[in-house]
């Protein structure tokens, strides 16, 4: 061993964080034994014998108690590998000499190593050779690792990538190899650091060195926050986490882009992203998710085209004049209580595109039992839609109801989900789409992928990839004319109805704060996550609404549910399957001899009467007078309807109803 004039003492870095992984379920809140276990890891020194680092790493090495002096372990032993006989001293000589290894001619105030009495020299670089061939103890592997010298292209069992390079290898386990550069990655790691701002989480990530399927289904099979990709065939690789936060990422999407073989930075996934595009090319551009409630494509398009409107309105829909609602007549004059308020449980949609009247002005039947209500704009839709994306081997005309549909009901081939407002229609071909179906865009903005255009594509183009709010994918839509919107430079899809329908903040009567759309897990949020309106555990990956003050959330398919009396599936993850549905009125069926409402089922509703099926989620017809409720689907059947009417008394499907 080389010499030194005090007693040396052999550290094991690793000690105590092995013990404390043993430990950490019983003492998750150990701060104290934490933060020495980090100071271990993060220990940098200079070998004072090959003047290499010593790390966390290495494992042993051994230090002076009673001055600062600091060996590998290895370094111990320099002359038991090279010279067996002797010693080696670290000195200068007066002279040139030569290394007796590579027979390199070295002048005399470089440093070697030296046997006296074998007349015995060695350079430093030899020295560092052999150095890189020692051992390291590897917290992520059961055995010892020893340093290949040879550059050879092997797959990293830490990232799962193959690359050429310097590897570590496992002399029991044959297939086990880790890259020099992953070896001696950090323990802890700031994800803004390492990928130059492109992406930021507040806390530091761990690094781990497995992510077990058990732990992955536990938080809902997450995604990478980088490239948004799963976890779930590479259990064995390696992960940067945030537990607290739910943040996980592949190894090689957190670390630097200055390391060519671990970047993946060809696309900016889910980080920052630099503008593609120039404003003025684009001054119409839609920028979503919209703001609020109030908003949406409708009034957008249309809004702008209005001229004072008229007091009174024949539309071609309803069969009673209308009349119009502003702030100049009193609520008594026009009997009404309230507009569309989901804090009050109040229910006011719109006839035509079915979504919630929450300003004035807008039309109301002039029979005052009539629940008939028309957005302002929506009377200024045009009777026909020229070459749409989906159909535009012919014009689509606007008409009150889906024809030839059971009460109108129909299932928009855009959004996929059933309608029972106006409707544009090519009766030839039966290809309906509902108002909000009719203008989409072309391109648009989302801040979910800010600074890039997203388009409006063939959804094949996306039939290997999922949505990104729902993570569903796109099978559904594979019809000859179906799309998506899709950002071809990053590989982000979302679904239509996805992309614009939901909006960006809410109000809700479970919160009394404005709820903000999220896109990813909140930070700091420990605990589980459960819907305010259906309790139902849910998966913070898919896109939710969240209070911030509250430390409440929705889901985005509960978002539009206010009355008791509906409830969404627990299993959807995407917006509402009834948006586009208004449920009530009073009909006559020939299966039954009371009136019966149009509603959605409850849990209480029970089971079908026809099909012995549940009734929970599903569109029924619910008996005012007796128990008997039947599936809409099963009416639909054997086309149970005769005499279809909204009925001249205040329907019973709403417990608060907007109308005196």
């Amino acid at each position: 061993m080389f010499e030194h004039q005090h007693p040396l003492s052999l550290i094991d870095l690793q000690l105590d964080d092995l013990d404390y992984e043993e430990e950490e379920e019983e003492e998750e809140d150990d701060d104290v034994k934490q933060l020495e276990i980090t100071a271990k890891q993060e220990l940098r020194c200079q070998c004072d014998r090959c003047g290499e680092e010593i790390n966390w790493f290495h494992r042993y090495y051994y230090k002076c108690d009673e001055c600062v002096y600091s060996i590998h372990k290895s370094s111990s032993n320099i002359g038991t590998s090279f010279h067996i006989a002797h010693p080696l001293i670290l000195l200068q000589r007066d002279v040139g000499w030569n290394c007796d290894i590579c027979r390199t001619h070295h002048e005399p105030e470089d440093l070697r190593y030296r046997c006296s009495e074998c007349d015995f020299d060695i350079d430093a670089n030899c020295v560092v050779k052999w150095l890189k061939n020692n051992i390291i103890y590897h917290p992520s592997h059961v055995h010892p690792l020893v340093c290949m010298t040879k550059r050879i292209m092997c797959e990293c069992s830490a990232c799962g990538k193959e690359h050429q390079g310097i590897f570590y290898h496992c002399t029991t386990c044959p297939t086990f190899f880790l890259h020099r550069d992953c070896a001696f990655l950090p323990k802890k790691l700031k994800i803004q650091d390492a990928t130059d701002d492109f992406f930021f989480h507040t806390h530091p990530l761990t690094l781990a060195y497995s992510f077990p399927k058990a732990d992955q289904e536990a938080k809902h099979n997450p995604r990478c926050r980088v490239c948004g990709k799963s976890f779930y065939r590479n259990v064995n690789l390696w992960i940067y986490k945030c537990e607290d936060c739910r943040y996980y990422t592949h190894l090689d999407c957190a670390t630097a882009r200055g390391e060519p073989f671990m970047s993946i930075f060809s696309t900016p996934g889910l980080g920052k992203t630099i503008k593609n595009f120039d404003d003025a090319n684009y001054p119409d551009l839609l920028h979503f998710p919209l703001p609020n409630q109030t908003d949406s494509l409708l009034k957008r398009m249309f809004l702008k085209q209005m001229t004072s409107p008229k007091t009174t309105l024949k539309h071609w829909s309803h069969q009673h004049p209308l009349i119009l609602v502003d702030d100049t007549k009193s609520k008594a004059e026009l009997m009404i209580s309230c507009l569309h308020n989901p804090m009050k449980k109040i229910e006011l949609l719109c006839n035509g595109c079915l979504r919630p009247i929450k300003n004035m002005p807008f039309y109301k039947c002039t029979t005052n039992e009539c629940d008939f209500v028309l957005h302002e704009w929506c009377t200024r839709l045009p009777d026909q839609v020229s070459n749409h994306p989906g159909h535009p081997q012919h014009a689509l005309h606007l008409l009150p109801n889906a024809p030839n549909k059971f009460y109108g009901v129909f299932k928009c081939v855009v959004c996929r989900l059933p309608c029972n407002g106006f409707v544009y229609s090519c009766v030839d071909c039966e290809y309906h789409i509902d108002v909000n179906c009719a203008f989409i865009p072309d391109k648009i903005l989302h801040n979910a992928h800010p600074n890039h255009l997203i388009w409006r594509v063939q959804s094949r183009q996306s039939r290997l990839r999922s949505c990104r709010s729902c993570l569903d994918d796109f099978l559904g839509y594979f019809d000859e004319n179906g799309f998506s919107y899709s950002c071809p430079t990053c590989e982000f899809d979302l679904h239509p109805e996805c992309a614009l329908f939901l909006p960006q903040t809410i109000r809700h009567r479970f919160d009394k704060h404005p709820m903000e759309l999220s896109y990813f897990p909140i930070e700091n949020h420990k605990s589980l996550y459960f819907c305010e309106v259906c309790e139902e555990e849910f998966d913070p990956e898919y896109w939710f609404y969240h209070c911030y003050d509250c430390v409440q959330s929705i889901h985005s398919t509960c978002s539009p549910v206010i009355l008791d009396c509906r409830r969404v599936a627990p299993y959807s993850p995407r917006i509402s399957e009834f948006l586009n549905i208004k449920f009530g009125g009073i009909h006559n069926i020939e299966d039954h001899s009371h009136p019966v409402s149009f509603d959605q089922g409850i849990e209480s509703d029970g089971d079908c009467d026809r099909c012995s099926s549940s009734l929970w989620y599903e569109m029924i017809f619910k008996c005012l007078q007796c128990k008997y409720v039947i599936h809409f689907q099963c009416c639909k059947s054997f086309n149970g309807t005769k005499n279809v009417f909204y009925h001249t008394h205040v329907t019973s499907f709403s417990p608060s109803s907007p109308f005196k």
